[in-house]
């Protein structure tokens, strides 16, 4: 009994500390559920917007988690290495991202040729991508088909990469590039081409046609490339560009330089089995009158034929490049937009 009034003064001591710690704990829990419901949520949202966005969404999401995850990555090496040193572990890790102007190199690490299109280390150079990504994406996407989005993405990138394997070792050594500028400017350049007066407003400028601001960014990029700011990346944006203008070229000739690549990705998607057709049968409409009864074969109206199509749709977009996009009629923007659907 005198023990524990010995220690009584101890326990009215260490009470307010002893609350305090409750009350951190209790602050730590309800955060820590708190911060998963609003995590779950924010998943949820990006897992429903891949699965049923277009093209471009589900680019813009791969880029900017790529990004997130890189920087998680480099905020875990600022934690568990000495100061000063996490920023050259980080760069020799992510060099395994990057194309390398070693061309031996690149040949023992052949998936840098597809991650250096979609690796950011720079927060306003993810941004800046996204954004001209997100503008021009969807005017290529409506006017071309948003099936044409990826394999275009993915064969400016590539062509961007090809320019600057030649080029830079021209310029200098030792250089490797990361980016989805290359790629990016492919889909800048094929919605240039395809509606060049297409109307967009820019802050401070207003309504600014297509054409005009693609010729911008090629005049940016050639003076960045006459004072050999970033070089390399400038050839990049230059092979890109050059590409998406050569691909609506070859596409209006009737070739779609990215057909093949689609049909690889529909026999990857395809379903494991292939469900019987329905049989057609013909339409038959019996008619009675006094004299009798006869019988007449109504047959069904023959389907539009690809080539009505295209020619509808090759009309339109003509339309679109002397009058731009809202002189179309209602029933022209609801046919272009199924097509893009195709």
């Amino acid at each position: 009994m005198l023990f524990a009034y010995c220690f009584l003064p101890f326990t009215f001591y260490f009470l307010p500390f002893t609350f305090c710690l409750l009350l951190i704990a209790y602050c730590f829990s309800f955060i820590s559920v708190t911060f998963d419901k609003v995590f779950r949520s924010i998943l949820n949202d990006v897992r429903f917007q891949f699965q049923s966005g277009n093209t471009i969404t589900r680019l813009i999401i791969v880029n900017v988690v790529l990004f997130l995850i890189i920087i998680l990555f480099k905020g875990i090496l600022l934690l568990t290495t000495p100061f000063g040193q996490h920023e050259g572990q980080f760069m020799k890790v992510v060099e395994y991202l990057f194309l390398s102007q070693d061309v031996l190199w690149d040949a023992k690490h052949p998936w840098t040729v597809l991650t250096h299109m979609f690796t950011h280390i720079s927060f306003f150079h993810m941004l800046f991508n996204m954004l001209v990504l997100y503008w021009f994406g969807r005017i290529a996407g409506d006017l071309l088909g948003d099936h044409r989005m990826l394999p275009l993405y993915i064969f400016s990138g590539l062509a961007g990469a090809l320019i600057y394997l030649i080029a830079s070792p021209l310029l200098y050594t030792g250089s490797n590039m990361h980016g989805a500028s290359g790629a990016i400017m492919g889909i800048v350049a094929a919605a240039g081409m395809t509606a060049p007066d297409y109307q967009m407003r820019l802050m401070f400028f207003g309504d600014v046609r297509l054409k005009y601001i693609v010729f911008g960014l090629l005049i940016i990029y050639f003076i960045s490339l006459v004072n050999l700011d970033n070089a390399g990346g400038q050839m990049a944006h230059f092979g890109g560009a050059g590409f998406g203008f050569f691909y609506v070229h070859m596409l209006r000739q009737g070739h779609d330089l990215t057909a093949g690549f689609r049909r690889i990705l529909f026999f990857l998607r395809k379903p494991p089995y292939k469900p019987a057709p329905t049989a057609k049968h013909k339409v038959i409409m019996e008619v009675r009158q006094r004299s009798g009864s006869r019988q007449r074969e109504i047959h069904p109206p023959p389907e539009r034929t690809y080539i009505g199509d295209q020619e509808r749709l090759d009309s339109i977009l003509d339309k679109i490049k002397k009058s731009g996009f809202d002189s179309l009629e209602e029933d022209e923007k609801q046919f272009l937009h199924d097509a893009s659907q195709k």
